[in-house]
C-alpha cells in the first residue's frame, strides 16, 4: 500500500515491504456527534437485524408449510445477515467511537474475508432468487425443488467463500484501519490487488445488478403483456352465448388472473430486496473501485466521514430485508406475532379453529415447490 504522503512511484518491491505503513497525515476524523450517531445506530442496526432475520430463520426451521425453495433461499439470506450483523458491525462501531483499530492485524484480513464473504452469499441468494422468478414468470418453468435449492445454495456458499478468501491468505492488500473504521482495501498500483478489487465489485455489485435489472425487465414486460391479454379475452366474451367449452375456458382464464395475481405479489416482494441492494451498494462499489484507483480520493482528508456513511449505509441492508419479510408476506408477519411472548402481543391473537382451518400449503395456487411470498 503506497503511503498518501509519498510524491514518487515507488517499485513493487517497496510496495510489497510497506504495504501495511500507511500514514495518518491529513486524515480527519468525523465530528464527535456524527461518530457518536452512527455508533448508536449501528447498534441498533445490530439488535434489529440480529433478531430480524433470526426470526426468519426460525419461522422456516420450525414450519414444515414453510419450507420450500424461496422461502430456504431466503433463510439462507437471513442467516447471512445474521453473520454480518454479528462478525462485523460490532467492530466497526467500536472503531468509529474510538477512532482506532484494537484488534490487530491478522484480525483485520479475517474481518475483511468475513465481510465479503457474507455480502456475496446475500448477494447470490438474491441472484439465484431474481432468477428462479424469470423462470417461473417469463419462461413458466419451476424447476427450483426445496432439494435443488439446499444444492444451490451449499455452492453459493463454497463460491462465495473462494472470492473472498484471498484477503485472508494475504494474496490482496487490505488496510489496517487508520483512514476508514474499517478493514478496507486501500490505494495501491500493484496491477495484481487492482485486479482483485475490480473482480470483487464486479462479484458483488455490477454482475448481479445487470443479471437482475435484465431478469425483473423481462418480468415486468411479461406481466404487463399477459395482463393486458387476460384482460382482452375476458372483454371479449359474452356470458349470455357461453358453451360448456367456453365456459371451460372461462374458468381458465380466471385460473391464470388468480396465478398472475399470486406471481406478480412475490416477484413485488423480491424487487423491493432488490431496490433495497441496490441503493445501499452502489456507493460502497464506487468508493471501492475509487479507493483503489484514486490516490487523490484515498488520501483526501474527508476518506474517513466518506468511509464511515458508506459502510454504515452497507450495513443497513442487513436491517431493511426482514423489515419487507414482515410487510409483505403475510405468514411471516404472522408468524412473528405468534413467536412474540403474549405479554408484548398489542392485537388478539385469532382462534386457534379459525387460524387452522386453512393449511398454509393449500392456500396458493401454485404447488408447493413454488413460493411461499
Amino acid at each position: 500500500m503506497m503511503a498518501c504522503n509519498s510524491t514518487s512511484i515507488e517499485t513493487y518491491e517497496y510496495l510489497l515491504l510497506n504495504e501495511s505503513n500507511v500514514s495518518d497525515s491529513g486524515v480527519t476524523t468525523p465530528p464527535a456527534p456524527l461518530r457518536i450517531s452512527l455508533s448508536i445506530l449501528m447498534m441498533l442496526m445490530i439488535v434489529v437485524g440480529f433478531l430480524g432475520n433470526a426470526v426468519v430463520c426460525i419461522i422456516v426451521y420450525q414450519r414444515p408449510a414453510m419450507r420450500s425453495a424461496i422461502n430456504l433461499l431466503l433463510a439462507t439470506l437471513a442467516f447471512s445477515d445474521i453473520m454480518l450483523s454479528l462478525c462485523c458491525m460490532p467492530f466497526t462501531a467500536i472503531t468509529l467511537i474510538t477512532v482506532h483499530w484494537h484488534f490487530g492485524d491478522y484480525f483485520c484480513r479475517l474481518s475483511a474475508t468475513l465481510y465479503w464473504f457474507f455480502v456475496l452469499e446475500g448477494v447470490a441468494i438474491l441472484l439465484i432468487i431474481s432468477v428462479d422468478r424469470f423462470l417461473i414468470i417469463v419462461q413458466r418453468q419451476d424447476k427450483l425443488n426445496p432439494q435443488r435449492a439446499k444444492v444451490i445454495i451449499a455452492v453459493s456458499w463454497a463460491l462465495s467463500f473462494c472470492v473472498s478468501a484471498p484477503s485472508l491468505a494475504g494474496w490482496t492488500s487490505v488496510e489496517v484501519p487508520t483512514r476508514a473504521p474499517q478493514c478496507v482495501p486501500g490505494y495501491t498500483e500493484l496491477p495484481a490487488n487492482r485486479a482483485y478489487v475490480v473482480t470483487l465489485v464486479v462479484a458483488v455489485f455490477f454482475a448481479p445488478f445487470g443479471v437482475m435489472l435484465c431478469s425483473y425487465l423481462c418480468i415486468l414486460h411479461t406481466v404487463r403483456k399477459n395482463a393486458i391479454r387476460v384482460h382482452n379475452q375476458s372483454d371479449s366474451l359474452d356470458l349470455r352465448q357461453l358453451t360448456r367449452a367456453g365456459l371451460r375456458r372461462l374458468q381458465r382464464q380466471q385460473q391464470v388472473s388468480v396465478d398472475l395475481s399470486f406471481k406478480t405479489k412475490a416477484f413485488t416482494t423480491i424487487l423491493l430486496l432488490f431496490v433495497g441492494f441496490s441503493l445501499c451498494w452502489l456507493p460502497h462499489s464506487v468508493y471501492s473501485l475509487l479507493s483503489v484507483f484514486s490516490r487523490t480520493f484515498y488520501c483526501s482528508s474527508s476518506f474517513y466521514t466518506t468511509s464511515s456513511c458508506i459502510l454504515w449505509l452497507s450495513y443497513l441492508k442487513s436491517v431493511f430485508n426482514p423489515i419487507v419479510y414482515c410487510w409483505r408476506i403475510k405468514k411471516f408477519r404472522e408468524a412473528c406475532v405468534e413467536l412474540l411472548p403474549q405479554t408484548f402481543q398489542i392485537l388478539p391473537r385469532v382462534p386457534e379453529r379459525i387460524r387452522r382451518r386453512i393449511q398454509p400449503s393449500t392456500v396458493y395456487v401454485c404447488n408447493e415447490n413454488q413460493s411461499a411470498v
